[in-house]
């Protein structure tokens, strides 16, 4: 048997018929029913839908600096056992993804790890302080050919700042991506403000910090003619500014978290700081709007915002936790529960909103493309009928802050192609993709050689 050639059979391609995938070199071969075998290596997929590998737009790998919460090595793993074949990973690394060697350094380590396609985002201000624009061109020139700018994690609050990057991303197609967060309005917040911060005694984060700086950024963006991207959308109102801004030609696409498609504010009622996050949990009814914007395509699409901690961080009282959640592992399947099986959305609407759209936003050419002949073999199988229950201790992730722990959800990930070859098989990880050219290994100041 050719080791680079799989015949998928009887898989359900996007939800829809049961058909053929023929994977060779990489490429998907052919497409149909009753495909010879040849030498290939078959795979029964009789009662598993067949999808393009997920790509995710916000994802924390930690590396380098913060190798105690996560790896890029143990990050992808995560992230290929979820069905993703690409991640975008955010830039409040130490250093901060702020410079051309760093970014390249984050592009070597997930070239040598090779369990998905890892894209580097780049600080859109110098230390993330937002003070400077950092080197925005030198980023898009390097070998990472970076194409998202973004200082998640805190707000580009200066309309000036904010301006200026929108302006100079159009010089290369590129793009940057809010956190939005007005921080006047945030000084001190420990969760959503509402009835349940009221009882609790803890200072609120109102939706209003989140919408104002969405209603600024989307009207620079419209007066520069750029691309904007907002980050982890979490109220209604959000949803309705973002709607407002579309139907007026604006050139703005928004992602929304798993976790803010199913969990409420309610839980903080436990003080388990496990349920910390940035933006924080809301309540039912933005839930609700959330999901119905994600429906109608006003959200674009789904994001994990993957932001593993070591244990110490998370077990210890509310006010001193960190804020995140790890969901790479989870995405597939909460999405699954709050979107499909509600009805809300098919199969193929899962496929638009983790993987061809989010390609598109990052510019990943090889990625997000549709199952057929002659396309690069990025595809997932699932198992639509399985049921699990969450267990961190399981996971590849070095995160253990998931607030599914001990939750059962559906949907499973029983394979993962990337570039034809399985990184997954039966669920579980089998070996990486290595890529025949040499992959350059970072120095100690962080810098590749020949860069």
């Amino acid at each position: 048997m050719a080791a680079n050639t799989y015949l998928i059979r009887g898989a359900a391609i996007l939800g829809g018929a049961a058909e053929d995938l023929l994977i060779r070199d990489g490429v998907i071969a052919a497409r149909g029913n009753g495909l010879a075998a040849g030498d290939a290596t078959v795979i029964d997929a009789a009662g598993l839908i067949a999808l393009p590998g997920m790509v995710d737009v916000h994802t924390h790998l930690r590396e380098p600096g913060r190798e105690d919460a996560e790896t890029v090595e143990t990050g992808t793993r995560a992230a290929a056992l979820g069905g993703f074949t690409a991640v975008h990973a955010m830039a409040n690394s130490n250093p901060v993804a702020d410079t051309a060697g760093v970014v390249e350094q984050v592009h070597s380590l997930g070239r040598a790890s090779g369990w998905v396609d890892v894209r580097p985002v780049g600080a859109v201000t110098v230390g993330l302080a937002g003070e400077q624009l950092a080197e925005l061109g030198a980023m898009a020139d390097s070998r990472a050919q970076v194409r998202m700018f973004s200082d998640d994690g805190i707000c580009v609050h200066d309309p000036v700042l904010m301006r200026r990057a929108l302006e100079y991303v159009k010089a290369f197609d590129g793009v940057v991506a809010q956190h939005a967060q007005e921080p006047r309005l945030t000084a001190g917040a420990q969760m959503n403000e509402g009835a349940v911060s009221a009882v609790l005694g803890l200072a609120g984060w109102p939706a209003v910090a989140e919408e104002s700086i969405i209603a600024r950024d989307v009207l620079l963006t419209q007066h520069v003619g750029s691309r904007l991207h907002i980050c982890h959308v979490s109220t209604a109102g959000s949803v309705e500014i973002v709607r407002w801004a579309k139907a007026r030609g604006i050139n703005v696409t928004a992602e929304v978290t798993p976790h803010h498609l199913i969990l409420t504010d309610e839980l903080v009622r436990s003080y388990d700081p496990v349920y910390k996050v940035n933006p924080p949990l809301r309540t039912d009814a933005d839930v609700q709007a959330l999901r119905e914007g994600l429906a109608d395509g006003t959200i674009d699409v789904v994001g994990t915002d993957h932001a593993p901690h070591p244990s110490e961080h998370k077990e210890c009282e509310w006010a001193q936790a960190a804020m995140g959640m790890t969901g790479l592992e989870t995405a597939l399947s909460v999405v699954q529960e709050t979107m499909i099986e509600t009805g809300l959305m098919t199969w193929a609407d899962f496929a638009r909103v983790t993987s061809f759209t989010p390609a598109r936003i990052g510019r990943v050419a090889d990625q997000g493309r549709p199952l057929e002949a002659g396309e690069p073999a990025n595809v997932i199988l699932v198992d639509p009928a399985a049921r699990w229950t969450v267990d961190p201790h399981k996971m590849a992730t070095m995160g253990r802050n998931s607030p599914f722990t001990g939750r059962e959800l559906p949907g499973s990930v029983v394979a993962t192609f990337f570039k034809g070859h399985p990184t997954v098989l039966n669920g579980r990880l089998n070996t990486p993709y290595r890529y025949t050219e040499t992959v350059p290994a970072p120095d100690s100041t962080g810098a590749v050689s020949g860069a």
